[in-house]
């Protein structure tokens, strides 16, 4: 992941009701929640600041009606904001004409919703390439391109076959190899996984990690649920009423919550699942250890290694090379903080 960044949010607003706009310069920019109400306006988005950097995967997260979903369109101008900055590759959206935006969605921008939004009458393989068709990319290149893309979702042989004919889980396999088809830049994905059943759910977020660990995408991710999120995410934005009220690694969240919101909202997560092994390691002293584990690894995901390793795992880097030991005593010392 790169510390460049690939999408900056300014000061964005977004404010349902008339004279939204002229309500938020008559407060200078910073309306308080009364006057919203004295206005009979909804201050879906408020004031949002974020980054997010190239190849990383940016959870944002609050529970309904924190205005996560309509953050995201924002984002990509599927909603007006009233006021702010989105800055795509440096380029300020909000300034671009609606034929730019149709061009970067089409060319730089994928989507997938909680909804897959299928079409019933195409086959899997016409649904992935109708993206392309709408680029006006010859047959034989758009067919190609198609079937990579189903192959990469592990949906090789089901070209042929219609919506109906798939499970729910293989149903939203296509919805993504569909928004994959354009080759995006970033990704944006609203509760993709909320309306499948939990075993479907947890082997699609295992298949989203194997993409991403492939094709390294810029992506936004929307959900509600914290244990996706931690299992998903290189860093979270927590929503409240339309504000951000805190940005930051899971570690980050779980261990120095910026507010009592976002401690009541991570009172639960296990620390073992958040703790990653980079925190724990110490300095390599001795013989290297038989059993590896990488630096990103949780806590959790080290434990069941030492049944087999004794008292120490060897830690690896990125690059496969060993930086530190894992302590067993460190280990249980966290799994016992609960």
């Amino acid at each position: 992941m790169s510390t460049e960044a690939k999408l900056v949010c300014r000061n964005v607003w977004k404010i349902f009701g008339t004279g939204a706009r002229e309500a938020l310069l008559a407060a200078g920019g910073t309306p308080a929640p009364q006057d919203f109400l004295r206005a009979g306006l909804v201050g879906a988005v408020r004031d949002v600041n974020l980054e997010v950097r190239t190849g990383e995967i940016f959870v944002i997260m609050g529970l309904s009606g924190s205005g996560k979903s309509t953050l995201v369109r924002c984002l990509s101008r599927l909603i007006e904001p009233t006021s702010g900055e989105i800055l795509f590759n440096g380029e300020n959206l909000l300034s671009a004409s609606e034929a730019r935006m149709i061009e970067i969605r089409r060319h730089q921008m994928g989507m997938v919703f909680q909804h897959f939004a299928l079409l019933p009458h195409l086959t899997v393989l016409d649904n992935v390439a109708f993206p392309l068709e709408v680029q006006g990319i010859d047959r034989a290149r758009r067919d190609e391109r198609a079937r990579r893309m189903i192959e990469l979702v592990g949906l090789a042989g089901k070209e042929s076959v219609f919506p109906r004919q798939l499970s729910g889980g293989q149903q939203q396999r296509v919805g993504i190899a569909r928004s994959l088809a354009v080759e995006p830049e970033l990704w944006f994905l609203d509760e993709p996984f909320s309306a499948l059943d939990p075993l479907i759910r947890r082997e699609m977020q295992d298949e989203f990690m194997r993409l991403q660990s492939v094709l390294k995408k810029t992506i936004v991710f929307i959900t509600h649920d914290f244990d996706e999120a931690i299992r998903l995410a290189d860093r979270i934005a927590i929503m409240k009423d339309g504000e951000i009220v805190q940005a930051g690694t899971p570690e980050e969240l779980v261990l120095a919550p910026a507010t009592d919101y976002v401690a009541e909202f991570t009172r639960n997560v296990a620390r073992a699942k958040v703790i990653k092994v980079a925190s724990l390691k110490q300095a390599l002293g001795g013989s290297l250890p038989p059993i590896t584990i990488r630096d990103t690894a949780s806590v959790a995901e080290a434990a069941p290694l030492f049944a087999a390793a004794g008292e120490t795992l060897a830690v690896m880097d990125c690059t496969g090379q060993t930086v530190g030991i894992l302590r067993r005593s460190d280990v249980v010392d966290v799994m016992m903080q609960g």
